[in-house]
């Protein structure tokens, strides 16, 4: 796993970011799961959602980027968002913004039953 501003011939990314409504949504899986991490990656399977684990049940592979911590409100631990380094090469100058939308959840993300869905917005970022 690398971190995103020590990236090998990279440079930090864009960032990333958490609504109101999917850091309460966060909060609620907290008190029922424990601490909790994103995994962004860019797979078939999963439709490029962000999947939402308890920490430690997703096993990070060598080339998966650490972009950053979602606050999600006071007293709640920051959720570590992470990145297929694939994805990391195509995303690296974006603003990720991780959202709340009504819809079913992505397979064996954390919010699947609960009528809600995670998604990734994305904004890009100016590299000058």
């Amino acid at each position: 796993m690398t971190d995103s501003t020590n990236v090998p011939g990279g440079t930090p990314a864009g960032g990333v970011a958490v609504t109101d409504e999917a850091a309460q949504m966060l909060r609620r899986l907290v008190g029922e799961n424990g601490p909790l991490m994103f995994h962004q990656s860019g797979g078939c399977c999963d439709g490029s959602s962000p999947m939402c684990y308890p920490q430690g049940e997703y096993r990070l592979g060598q080339r998966d980027v650490h972009l950053g911590d979602l606050p999600i409100g006071e007293g709640y631990d920051p959720v570590p968002v992470y990145i297929s380094g694939e994805q990391y090469e195509v995303w690296r100058h974006t603003e990720l913004t991780i959202d709340l939308v009504p819809g079913r959840g992505a397979g064996f993300s954390l919010e699947g039953p609960t009528g809600y869905r995670f998604l990734t917005r994305s904004d890009v970022c100016r590299t000058d």
